[in-house]
């Protein structure tokens, strides 16, 4: 699996190949190289050496998607992939892909503890995992792919009692939960190749999650709850401004115009992007260098889509956000276009195509918002009350 697509083993080619045709798994198999083995050295303890940052140990499948998701979470510093509870040291992933070291992959997480705890770290654990498959992780098979909880200490171990019963008593699962909880005893750092897979090899990765059923089962077993965040202490202080925001969705109602007013309404440029699900080019459009406090608003409904508080600079030339201003504005669907699926981002009353959203952000949401600045129109702070958007104007103050 961590070897190029070249080199997956024969039946997770097959499970890959019956889902996608032939020609698309042709051009995803040309992205791959050889990738070279490299030593690999222990991680123990509680705490990382040199900060007081505490460390977590779990085991949930492919440790790139793993590493991915704790990677997002806010107070997390960094995601080790590598493995752990094998018989000896120092295994390659060739040893332990292999099933003989009894090695399984695995992922250590660095946290504050002040930002995030580790009920905090459990509850995303759950999340990213099928809890009741000890005979490997969707399309990873073997014990070198089950999932598992490796405790540091009592606190630990005690704290992942209480939310696998939890887990278990909302009857979510329609069979017994299987996720090992075992004594930590020695990790070892994956090959430098596997690190940061997901950010490295953006495409190889996405190819691989996407067909390895993880993102499926996860939706259907989850549903809204899937993205419903822990209370940590940085989203509790967030709770009176998302209530905020929340109830400025629902005090205006917004409509589509019909496609003459619409021609009439945007340029050229706009109709292509909002209508027709065009795209822009990066850096000469109007908004991707915008410093200015304020919100954006689709062009065509003028619905609150965006924020300036959550706008950051991608490097990309396109506009991007960690998140929605208004969350019950944006709607997602799977966009097809490319080798892989990615996911559109429309809103919800002007039906407006707007952009993608990727799972490359930065904290707090691991999100990137990427939009077209032809599908907004930016109302600055000052302009706010006179606009109609006067209840935003305190989330500037």
């Amino acid at each position: 699996m961590k070897h190029s697509l070249k080199q997956i083993i024969p039946n997770k080619l097959f499970s890959i190949k019956v889902l996608l045709k032939p020609a698309i798994v042709a051009a995803a198999l040309s992205l791959s190289a050889c990738l070279s083995q490299a030593d690999s050295s222990a991680l123990n303890g509680t705490t990382s050496q040199g900060n007081n940052l505490q460390v977590a140990t779990f085991a949930g499948g492919c440790f790139w998607c793993v590493e991915a998701g704790f990677e997002k979470l806010e107070g997390v510093s960094e995601v080790v992939s590598g493995y752990s509870g094998g018989s000896i040291k120092n295994p390659t992933y060739r040893q332990v892909s292999s099933g003989s070291t009894r090695h399984i992959e695995a992922v250590q997480v660095f946290y504050d503890e002040s930002i995030i705890s580790y009920d905090a770290l459990l509850y995303s654990f759950w999340r990213q995992i099928n809890p009741t498959d000890d005979g490997g992780q969707f399309v990873d098979r073997g014990y070198q792919y089950k999932p598992a909880i490796f405790f540091h200490n009592l606190k630990q171990k005690m704290a992942a009692q209480r939310s696998s019963k939890a887990l278990a008593a909302t009857g979510r699962f329609d069979s017994a939960l299987k996720t090992d909880l075992t004594k930590f005893t020695a990790f070892y750092d994956a090959e430098d190749y596997h690190q940061d897979y997901y950010k490295k090899n953006p495409i190889r990765y996405k190819f691989y999650r996407y067909n390895s059923g993880r993102d499926k089962y996860l939706e259907k077993t989850w549903g809204d709850d899937l993205h419903k965040p822990f209370a940590t202490k940085v989203s509790m202080k967030n709770d009176t401004e998302m209530s905020m925001k929340v109830q400025a969705a629902k005090t205006k109602q917004y409509s589509k115009p019909s496609d003459a007013q619409i021609k009439k309404m945007l340029t050229a440029l706009q109709y292509d992007v909002t209508q027709e699900e065009g795209t822009e080019s990066p850096f000469t459009n109007k908004y991707w260098d915008n410093k200015q406090e304020g919100i954006y608003v689709d062009v065509v409904s003028q619905e609150p889509l965006f924020s300036s508080l959550d706008k950051y600079d991608s490097k990309t030339g396109w506009p991007s956000f960690t998140q929605p201003l208004v969350s019950e504005n944006v709607k997602e669907e799977t966009d097809f276009k490319l080798i892989y699926p990615r996911t559109e981002i429309r809103s919800r009353y002007g039906d407006s195509h707007l952009g993608h959203v990727f799972s490359d952000g930065p904290k707090p949401t691991g999100l990137r918002y990427c939009i077209n600045s032809a599908a907004m129109r930016f109302v600055a702070k000052a302009d706010l009350e006179k606009e109609g958007y006067g209840e935003f104007v305190k989330l500037f103050k």
